[in-house]
């Protein structure tokens, strides 16, 4: 059973062992070295920093309210992470966008990336969002995949500032 979940205490060491995992691979984009030293230090207060943000408390300048969901099976397994932000500001329309997901990386490949996606569509429509903006690297191929396969529709393509990648743009209506 699949459920996609507000951050809990209770899942502490699955939630570490997905970030060792990420970072094996040089994959620590959510977890800067801030995230990451109170993660370590203090993880009820990680969990006590996403509610927060979710609900627009102390955020960063630049920042917009975000919630945090994890994608669990059977209440004790992370199988990745998302974040829905409530609104887009110019640097989330260019690169972001409204929703940001991540699979364990041993999860992937199995179908968990469209299922995160598609469940946190809801929730974007629960907050009143009529359509959502989701981005990802031209050569991120299958994060192209996972969004075209939630009915995302290319709009458009352009360079990351100060780079030479590709980010896709895509709309999903809701």
């Amino acid at each position: 059973m699949l459920e996609l979940i507000n951050p809990t205490c209770d899942l502490y060491s699955e939630f570490i062992d997905m970030v060792v995992e990420y970072k094996k691979l040089g994959e620590s984009r959510l977890f800067d070295q801030n995230n990451l030293t109170l993660i370590q230090e203090n993880f009820s207060a990680y969990i006590q920093y996403l509610e927060n943000n979710s609900k627009g408390i102390s955020l960063k300048p630049g920042f917009v309210p975000a919630t945090t969901f994890w994608l669990v099976m059977q209440s004790k397994v992370i199988l990745g992470e998302s974040q829905l932000r409530h609104w887009l500001v110019p640097t989330l329309e260019h690169q972001g966008g409204h929703i940001g997901y991540m699979i364990h990386p041993l999860q992937r490949s199995k179908g968990y990336g469209t299922k995160i996606l598609a469940m946190t569509l809801e929730k974007a429509r629960n907050i009143g969002l009529s359509r959502v903006l989701l981005t990802c690297n031209q050569d991120n191929f299958a994060s192209a995949r996972i969004i075209q396969k939630n009915q995302g529709k290319l709009t458009s393509q352009g360079f990351l500032e100060n780079s030479d990648k590709i980010i896709s743009r895509y709309w999903i209506d809701l």
